[in-house]
């Protein structure tokens, strides 16, 4: 008697249990479709109000505000230097980092679960990521965004499959883009599917190199639909691990070959965008083929694709291979080749590419003082190809970090315009060189003086008398603009 009453408490009191599980799953069930990898969400079942709710349309207020969700620095309509701070910039949102990002490294867990997630990779999802991808951009105030394709949507069971699963969510951000929102760019992501071990281009294995080929071929036509203004190829596993088993001659032959058929293609389909590589050393290979910008602009040349192809210049990537950004920006103003800068940075302290929003306002005044010199970027544009912290967990995170990158490159800006329109800086550079500025340095710089000519001035001029650099001074002048 007493074990059949134990049971029974034991039953009324699991009964309670289930049904208090049960209420609280119906009243704390967010404002997402069902997560089924199967399905595809309802009209009534899609996501309800606003993705950013609370977060109001960036604004401009000055350098002496103190709110975060404001900017200080960019102005878009101020004119500077004859040309407005937004078509100097030409600031793009990165999909792959804002809407993709989860915080994951190779030491821990996705430590960021935006409230739209429901935690499946369906159309569904990339439907409702895609709509708060547009928030966001309408949001913060620019025109500009950039995708990787399977970062937009899911891979199928099938290349068709994939395809079709790409076209549905393109379409509705062809929608979504309306007639004021542009796409920067658009690129193919072929490093992460196990079939790219060894590269795209670049593989060993003929089956991976057609299949990578299709992929660039959809990702072009998609751009192009979307009225994109340039395609980048990010070549993260075109390199090598291991000299001892790769016939690198042989890859880079196949690597212009791809290409080369990129660029045919282009034409085929009357796309009028740039095509751009995307230069960087190493990571996830040893060795990457496209190493920086002049090694990348001599690859170009090699292979007779200068005029073809342009160059996206990644700050953090400019640095791994042991540059500047400034440096790799220059080397690419000077050979014709500057099209795009994904703007960000990385840790001095740390040896990888961690792609950092750019706070440094003396580097961001020296990246600006190249796109001056260059006469600005379009049809490029400044990409944010930076992420949050690991750290850095709420929505409005995702603002304040691209306000804040905003905000340096306006005064970086600023400052190059202060530098230029003063004058002293480059007035101390004209000087330095100005003894080429005479008859004998014109024919030099022409080619036209030959080793017999300039034996004979040095003989008659005797010991040259060489003057300062005056480093201490263009130093001084530059910190003195920040």
């Amino acid at each position: 008697m007493i074990l059949e009453k134990k049971n029974m408490a034991g039953r009324i009191l699991l009964l309670l249990l289930c049904m208090n599980v049960v209420s609280f799953i119906v009243n704390a069930a967010p404002q997402t479709c069902p997560a089924d990898l199967g399905g595809k969400c309802s009209e009534d079942s899609e996501w309800e109000g606003e993705f950013f709710p609370g977060i109001p349309k960036i604004k401009y207020e000055g350098p002496s505000s103190k709110n975060p969700l404001v900017y200080k620095w960019y102005n878009a309509e101020e004119e500077i230097l004859g040309k407005k701070m937004k078509d100097w910039l030409r600031f793009s949102v990165a999909f792959w980092h804002t809407f993709r990002g989860t915080g994951a490294d190779p030491f821990g867990a996705p430590t960021k679960f935006w409230p739209w997630e429901d935690g499946t990779n369906s159309i569904a999802m990339a439907k409702r990521r895609m709509r708060a991808n547009f928030e966001f951009i309408n949001k913060l105030g620019v025109d500009r965004w950039c995708f990787h394709d399977r970062d937009i949507a899911p891979d199928g069971k099938t290349l068709e499959e994939t395809n079709a699963n790409l076209d549905e969510v393109v379409a509705l951000a062809k929608e979504l883009q309306g007639d004021k929102i542009r796409l920067l760019w658009g690129t193919a992501q072929l490093f992460m599917h196990p079939r790219y071990m060894h590269g795209g281009a670049t593989s060993s294995e003929m089956a991976v190199y057609a299949y990578a080929a299709a992929q660039v071929k959809k990702a072009m036509e998609v751009t192009h639909y979307l009225g994109g203004e340039n395609y980048v190829f990010w070549g993260g596993r075109e390199g090598y691990q291991s000299l001892l088993n790769t016939d690198m001659e042989r890859e880079l032959d196949h690597l212009a070959r791809f290409l080369e058929a990129a660029v045919a293609y282009k034409k085929k389909i009357g796309f009028n965008g740039t095509l751009l590589i995307e230069p960087k050393p190493q990571e996830p290979t040893k060795h990457q083929y496209d190493w920086d910008a002049a090694t990348t602009a001599n690859f170009l040349r090699k292979y007779g694709l200068l005029g073809g192809i342009q160059l996206n210049i990644e700050c953090n990537h400019a640095t791994l291979s042991g540059h500047s950004c400034h440096h790799d920006l220059e080397t690419a103003r000077i050979n014709g080749l500057l099209g795009n800068i994904d703007a960000n940075t990385g840790d001095p302290q740390i040896g990888w590419d961690t792609d950092q929003f750019l706070t440094d306002i003396g580097e961001a005044t020296m990246v600006m003082l190249s796109v001056i010199r260059n006469g600005g970027l379009a049809p490029g544009g400044f990409n944010f190809d930076a992420k949050l912290r690991r750290e850095s967990t709420d929505v409005e995170d995702l603002f304040i970090a691209h306000i804040s990158g905003m905000d340096t490159l306006a005064r970086g800006l600023r400052n190059a315009a202060k530098l230029i329109e003063d004058g002293s800086l480059a007035e101390l550079v004209r000087k330095r060189y100005s003894s080429f500025d005479s008859e004998i340095g014109a024919q030099i710089e022409a080619g036209k003086a030959d080793f017999e000519m300039l034996e004979k001035k040095a003989m008659e001029w005797g010991e040259p008398k060489v003057a300062s650099a005056k480093q201490e001074l263009a130093e001084m002048i530059f910190q003195s603009a920040l």
